[in-house]
């Protein structure tokens, strides 16, 4: 990201790995599976049964690794991009305030999550960017980190959560009113900021290095990015 011909930093899903062994090892089990049912006994049925199962979710497995795009995250001088399946989202450079790993007190110590964390300076952009089923996804995927930074009760998540389920309109800086499941992404992005301190996470199944060494090239992008402007 530096020079008058930048090269995008590309980074790849390690969730995405292993893709085409998962559906070879299915299609392997499904072979042995059906070799099972023809020359072993009536009495192994069962046993059959359970491998066609495996073979199966392995399979599954395999497909939707490889049903992602090559590269989860794609950054240029200008903005970061995350690719899914289902669908997009982005921040530009100047809306990032901060990124990092946060971390959450247990007991004594405080111990790090499995993911990085983004800060905005405005939300305008990243809601706009995104797309519905995907803001739908992290809704889901992100439900486990409100269970972090709150009261006791909560510590183990057997109570009732109010903000997993925050449907309220919610007004962006420029005036536009949010309603549906983009409103609740944002209300959602609120309360993770008052709890862990960012809005938008990324976990280390979308990313091909730990969330430390992630965290540092944001912030080596970051500073490359002020030089250059400075310059």
């Amino acid at each position: 990201m530096s020079g008058n011909n930048p090269e995008p930093i590309l980074i790849r899903a390690a969730s995405k790995s292993n893709g085409i062994t998962s559906i070879v090892i299915g299609c392997a089990g499904l072979v042995f599976a059906a070799l099972w049912f023809v020359l072993l006994p009536d009495w192994l049925f069962l046993a059959g049964i359970l491998i066609t199962s495996a073979a199966l979710v392995t399979l599954l497995v395999g497909y939707f690794k490889i049903r992602e795009p090559e590269f989860s995250l794609e950054m240029t001088t200008d903005v970061i991009t995350y690719r899914h399946r289902l669908g997009s989202w982005q921040i530009h450079w100047e809306n990032l305030q901060r990124a990092d790993c946060p971390r959450v007190r247990q007991g004594l110590e405080h111990v790090g999550l499995e993911t990085v964390g983004f800060k905005l300076k405005d939300y305008t952009e990243f809601l706009t960017s995104i797309s519905p089923r995907l803001a739908t996804h992290l809704l889901m995927e992100q439900r486990p980190l409100l269970l972090h930074n709150t009261n006791e009760g909560c510590a183990t998540g057997s109570c009732y959560e109010e903000s997993m389920f925050d449907d309220n309109h919610f007004t962006l800086n420029n005036g536009t009113v949010l309603t549906g499941v983009k409103a609740m992404l944002a209300n959602r992005m609120a309360e993770l900021r008052k709890r862990l301190g960012y809005d938008v996470f990324i976990a280390t199944s979308d990313i091909d290095r730990t969330p430390e060494e992630f965290a540092a090239l944001i912030s080596q992008c970051q500073a490359a990015r002020r030089t250059n402007n400075a310059g």
